[in-house]
């Protein structure tokens, strides 16, 4: 389907655009939103290089646009051809670990990205309600817990400074230019489709790979003291969702289970779903290391609640399971 055809074919359907639609979070909320029967357009943005196996399932239920968000002409085609009454910016770099090998990636993507999209939005279809998606790394290292939306932005690595300068900037164009940015920081999320940079499905991987004899019954782990506050990614686009039409443009809510489990608690958990449990050794790696890392991610979301009614519904046992079984298929 080319470009015109999305929008004429969409006139009288909401438009809903989503960047990044081939990462777990996009595929994911593509997957709520299609469940959804209300009279919309899905549209998703991919970069050349993206793996599509995330939407292979749903692709003939989407409409897919080519934009690599870095690239300003590149996401004003976009805007300007689709002009969404929705969108959902999730094209990113997201991994905090990454961030530290890949600075000036992180920045330009999550930084100069966000603004390619206000830039084109302020000039194609200003009425558009767009969701950011912060991140709880932007608190940093807690003065007190559990953080609320008031507790200073402290960032620790490239990755939460780039997050705070997207959350800052959605909040500039709404107050200078009326643009309609709901503003969220999502505490720690994850499931099936999770990449393994990141250390639960790291994990998972490990011991996929050591239940088909792929990998010596060694799993190398990095801090497993430090504590987070997880949520499932299906209950997490649900809090997008909800967001974007709930929440008022300017705000900004804390996104979070409000519940808090230590690495350790994870590694341990993935492992009881496992028959090798008793036969592997807990290695620590320094590569695994990060430079500083906050040992306690602890959230409040009781705004957030408030306004939408949103509860988060999968317990992380669940998750953790549903990541264990999804590296099991990956791993042939």
């Amino acid at each position: 389907m080319t470009d015109t055809e999305i929008k004429n074919s969409s006139e009288e359907k909401q438009r809903i655009l989503i960047t990044g639609i081939t990462g777990m979070a996009g595929s994911y909320l593509a997957r709520f939103l299609l469940d959804n029967p209300a009279e919309q357009r899905i549209i998703g943005t991919y970069r050349w290089r993206s793996r599509k196996e995330n939407i292979e399932d749903i692709s003939d239920r989407i409409s897919l646009m080519e934009c690599d968000v870095r690239d300003a002409q590149s996401v004003r085609r976009v805007i300007k051809e689709v002009q969404p009454h929705l969108l959902f910016h999730l094209a990113s770099q997201s991994s905090v670990f990454t961030s530290w090998h890949a600075p000036q990636d992180t920045l330009t993507t999550n930084i100069i990205g966000s603004i390619n999209i206000f830039e084109a939005v302020r000039e194609y279809c200003p009425s558009c309600r767009i969701l950011i998606p912060g991140s709880s790394e932007e608190y940093g290292i807690l003065n007190y817990t559990p953080a609320d939306e008031n507790h200073p932005l402290q960032p620790l690595s490239p990755y939460a400074v780039s997050k705070v300068v997207q959350d800052l900037a959605g909040f500039q164009y709404q107050g200078s230019y009326g643009l309609n940015v709901v503003r969220v920081r999502a505490f720690n999320h994850t499931g099936p489709r999770r990449e393994p940079c990141y250390v639960e499905s790291n994990f998972a991987m490990q011991i996929a790979k050591i239940e088909k004899g792929k990998q010596e019954p060694i799993i190398s782990v990095g801090n497993l003291s430090s504590q987070r506050d997880y949520t499932d990614v299906r209950d997490m686009v649900k809090a997008y969702w909800l967001a974007i039409n709930q929440c008022p443009p300017g705000s900004v809510f804390n996104i979070c289970s409000e519940k808090v489990v230590d690495i350790k608690y994870i590694l341990n958990t993935l492992l009881s779903f496992s028959p090798i449990a008793d036969k592997v050794e807990i290695r620590q790696a320094p590569s695994r290391l990060r430079p500083i890392d906050a040992p306690l991610v602890s959230g409040d979301s009781s705004p957030f609640r408030t306004v939408t009614g949103w509860l988060p519904q999968i317990p992380i046992e669940t998750t953790l399971k549903d990541i264990l079984d999804y590296w099991r298929e990956q791993t042939l």
